[in-house]
């Protein structure tokens, strides 16, 4: 399946392949955390977030976009046809992750691209001490069934 293959390519580019763990698998979406082994200067996990996506051929998208809020909409409903999540679908909340994680004391960034039919969102975190592995989330979305 295509969305195991981008995630796979995007694990083993961040060498967080070993030890990840799939947090959903469905036909449509895959979730994917997992430590990196990637040592990575808290200002340029934005920009390797940028290189994965250019590296895959991906076309990032402006997070702020009309475009990532349909698709941001499309991933929370293949989410939500798998568990049970209370509440209105809030697309906004994901703008909010960033902040939430720094209000953890830790750096964050992600970003968003598409490759033909396929959405991908990587968020990337890390401990603002400095100790302590990179994290990983991603997600892989096949817009189209």
């Amino acid at each position: 399946m295509k969305t195991r293959n981008i995630a796979g390519q995007i694990m083993g580019q961040l060498e967080a392949f070993e030890g990840s763990k799939a947090a959903m698998d469905t036909a449509q979406l895959l979730i994917v955390r997992g430590r990196s082994r990637n040592r990575i200067k808290p200002e340029d996990l934005g920009p390797k977030i940028t290189q994965i996506l250019k590296d895959l051929k991906a076309r990032q998208l402006d997070m702020y976009s009309d475009e990532t809020a349909d698709i941001i909409t499309i991933m929370d409903e293949q989410i939500r046809s798998q568990v049970e999540i209370p509440g209105e679908t809030d697309i906004y909340g994901i703008y909010r992750l960033k902040e939430s994680f720094e209000n953890m004391n830790c750096h964050a960034d992600y970003g968003m691209g598409l490759l033909d039919d396929i959405a991908i969102f990587i968020v990337l975190w890390k401990d603002k001490s400095g100790m302590g592995p990179m994290f990983v989330e991603l997600v892989v979305s096949a817009l189209e069934g």
